[in-house]
């Protein structure tokens, strides 16, 4: 059947009008007080055509804090912030949840060193601090005792979030930071019951999910995961195994979806044949999202097929207010954002980009 991905979708006991999220987007927008503000609001009203709506990673403490002017909801400021934007949106929004672990820089610290399961740096080019760009630097293993007061940070995050209006939480659990490189051998070299095998590997993540699962009920939190993704730093060579080893798990706790990070528009690791959404099909009875490189056709086939039932747009967004009426009608896409303007800190390349319908009279 064509337009699967235009049709609606009950999530758990959420009605998604479509099929099309808008996923975490990073877009540096909250100010050096990471404060969600009327900036913000406007952008993501603009976006309200999605079936539902992912905030950007939002940091959970100051120490989960490793990107310039990104929002908080540590604070009971930022919950308020927040809970304005919720009620400004007529789409479903979840926020998601970050600690950046190691890919963050003393810095943001006041120089002390950024945490991470083991003392093992990224290796890559730099990161842009408060002071300009910077090497990586090594990062400190956290002691066993220092674990269970972050789990409490993500669980104060879930209860902002719960005020604040969200209809749900999703748990960031990819990309290289702190949640993902507890799950990966690669990055994970420790010798308490934090590491050594996958269950112990799992157990972190494990202990946050059932913290906020006394916050909100299990359909309206979502993980993310990224099993083929080389960004950070990350690829551990028994990564099929310890994925759907994961998803098996994450499974019992009857969670609302699950967020894979398939495509391979940030990299592939290389270590093997990459994982497919259809394999976490067979794990994982919730909702399957897929993300990262997709396209209005790919998007229809893999939710035609069985092994998708929603699909996570980014850049696309970016450049596109009105992505899912361009969809729908078959409009062209606005050409793609000037990288530049991803992470920039005012309006321009934020709020300014025209709808279909606009294009004659605002320039991109």
């Amino acid at each position: 059947m064509a337009d699967q991905l235009l049709s609606s979708h009950i999530l758990g006991d959420l009605p998604l009008k479509n099929r099309v999220v808008m996923a975490p987007l990073t877009r540096s927008r909250a100010g050096v007080e990471r404060l969600p503000n009327d900036l913000m609001a406007e952008y993501y009203q603009q976006r309200a055509g999605a079936g539902l709506i992912i905030t950007e990673a939002t940091v959970i403490s100051p120490q989960g804090i490793g990107w310039l002017n990104t929002p908080g909801i540590y604070t009971d400021a930022q919950m308020t912030a927040w809970a304005k934007i919720v009620a400004a949106v007529p789409t479903p929004m979840f926020v998601q949840l970050w600690h950046c672990g190691r890919a963050s820089h003393p810095d943001f610290h006041a120089g002390a060193l950024p945490v991470a399961p083991s003392a093992l740096g990224i290796s890559g080019d730099g990161i842009y601090t408060p002071q300009g760009k910077q090497p990586y630097v090594v990062p400190r293993a956290l002691e066993t005792a220092e674990i269970p007061l972050i789990v409490q940070d993500y669980y104060h995050a879930a209860k902002r979030a719960q005020s604040a209006g969200f209809a749900g939480i999703e748990i960031h659990g990819a990309n290289g930071y702190l949640i993902d490189t507890f799950l990966q051998s690669k990055t994970n070299q420790r010798l308490d019951e934090y590491g050594g095998n996958a269950a112990n590997r799992l157990r972190f993540l494990r202990e946050i999910v059932e913290a906020v699962l006394t916050v909100f009920p299990a359909q309206r939190v979502g993980v993310r995961l990224s099993p083929n993704g080389v960004f950070n730093d990350m690829g551990s060579p028994d990564f099929r195994e310890n994925f759907c080893y994961y998803a098996q798990e994450l499974n019992q706790h009857h969670l609302g979806y699950l967020h894979i990070m398939d495509g391979l528009a940030f990299g592939f690791h290389g270590l093997g044949e990459a994982m497919q959404l259809k394999e976490f099909r067979l794990l994982f009875a919730g909702a399957i999202m897929g993300n990262c490189g997709y396209t209005q056709a790919t998007a229809e086939q893999v939710i035609a097929d069985g092994s998708a039932d929603l699909i996570a747009f980014g850049r696309d967004w970016i450049s596109n207010p009105d992505l899912v009426a361009r969809f729908i009608h078959g409009w062209p896409l606005n050409p793609p954002a000037e990288t530049q303007a991803w992470y920039s800190f005012g309006a321009e390349g934020y709020i300014d980009f025209p709808t279909y319908q606009e294009r004659d009279s605002v320039p991109v």
